[in-house]
């Protein structure tokens, strides 16, 4: 198998590789087929039809059609093998296409009845259109080199009388030379002088002269290649997708890095910052709220029994109130701290510590104070 080349690197498309044979070795007949005929069926009816003209069996044939859809006709032709030299098959080798060199013209648009002369190096050919797109006849005449003007006006009369009477007649002298497609491999195209030849590649399949088993073998490799191509292809985009964000990576990982340098650097000012706030609220707090411990003892006595009696209090914070308390009856404490949980005044009541010793119990109370609720009391 070939490697692909890399034209794709190259400026500007190339047209493709086509071998055109010398019209001498061909003979050439048009047949009847239906106007509703399948690709698949016309070409049988080519190989019917080729079986019935030669007085040599397919084997021995390089051979063709050329039939357009909706054409109620096939141009058939075939060559001997055996007039064909060793290098000249060497030539098409690799080749898109090989063909006669008139069978490039067939895709030339004329009108109805048309005859189109073509020079070669071997002599002259004409191609004759009647109604359809596809030629009625096409025949070949040898002319020699060293032949006069006398000599290709009597072959060129000749060829109009087998055509049977032409209203129009168009001469090519320039030589037949592929050109790119505009259609990305769609279509084959052919200039000749400023005639331009259109060969869909679906109708070219079948004018390829080649061994039908060799070029089949041959399509299927092309195919493998196309294939392979396109995973290098994809493989090269793949690769370049990865590299991409591998970068992509790097750079956000940079950025990243100097984005955590520059939270670094400023969180000594975020510190300060935050320092500054914790001491503007602290001292807003003690400059606008005052503690009331008396008002909180006095909260927390309303509800007292008589059998509990207060030793300490301490005010933590604002809102909390925690009083050392003992009794010589533990079952008012539970009465008690319901009692408090009750008053709107209280947010919390916890009781704490509790012991017993010598039938007289002590036990800690914490009480947290709703803010709304303290005021201060009215000065006398």
């Amino acid at each position: 198998m070939k490697r692909p080349s890399l034209k794709f690197l190259r400026t500007g498309a190339h047209p493709p590789k086509v071998a055109l044979l010398p019209d001498a070795l061909f003979f050439a007949r048009s047949f009847p087929v239906s106007a509703k005929a399948t690709p698949a069926e016309v070409a049988a009816q080519a190989e019917l039809a080729l079986e019935g003209m030669s007085p040599f069996p397919a084997a021995q044939l390089y051979h063709g059609f050329f039939w357009a859809p909706g054409a109620e006709c096939v141009l058939v032709y075939a060559a001997y093998r055996r007039r064909f030299t060793r290098e000249q098959l060497v030539e098409w080798e690799g080749a898109a296409l090989a063909l006669p060199a008139f069978a490039a013209l067939l895709g030339i648009e004329v009108a109805e009845s048309t005859t189109l002369l073509v020079s070669s190096a071997g002599g002259l050919t004409a191609i004759h259109w009647d109604i359809w797109a596809v030629p009625a006849a096409v025949y070949f005449r040898p002319l020699p080199s060293e032949a006069t003007e006398a000599d290709r006006t009597r072959v060129k009369d000749e060829l109009l009388r087998l055509t049977g009477g032409s209203r129009k007649v168009i001469e090519l002298a320039e030589p037949i030379v592929a050109e790119v497609p505009a259609r990305n491999g769609n279509e084959l195209v052919f200039r000749a002088g400023n005639r331009l030849s259109v060969l869909p590649a679906s109708w070219a399949a079948g004018m390829d002269v080649r061994d039908k088993a060799e070029l089949a073998a041959l399509r299927r490799a092309q195919g493998r290649d196309l294939l392979l191509w396109r995973l290098f292809i994809g493989s090269i985009a793949a690769v370049g997708l990865m590299l991409l964000g591998l970068v992509a990576l790097v750079g956000e990982g940079a950025w990243q890095r100097t984005r955590e340098a520059k939270v670094a650097a400023q969180q000594p000012v975020v510190d300060q910052i935050m320092t500054a706030q914790s001491l503007a609220t602290r001292t807003n707090e003690l400059s606008t709220k005052r503690l009331l411990p008396l008002e909180m003892l006095s909260v927390a006595s309303e509800r007292k029994p008589g059998t509990i009696q207060f030793l300490r209090a301490t005010a933590s914070g604002l809102y909390t109130l925690t009083v050392d308390a003992q009794t010589s009856s533990p079952g008012d404490v539970a009465a008690f701290r319901s009692a408090l949980g009750e008053q709107p005044a209280c947010a919390a009541v916890e009781v704490r510590d509790q012991r017993t010793r010598d039938n007289l119990m002590t036990f800690t109370l914490v009480i947290t104070f709703r803010p709304e609720a303290l005021k201060p009391a009215a000065s006398s």
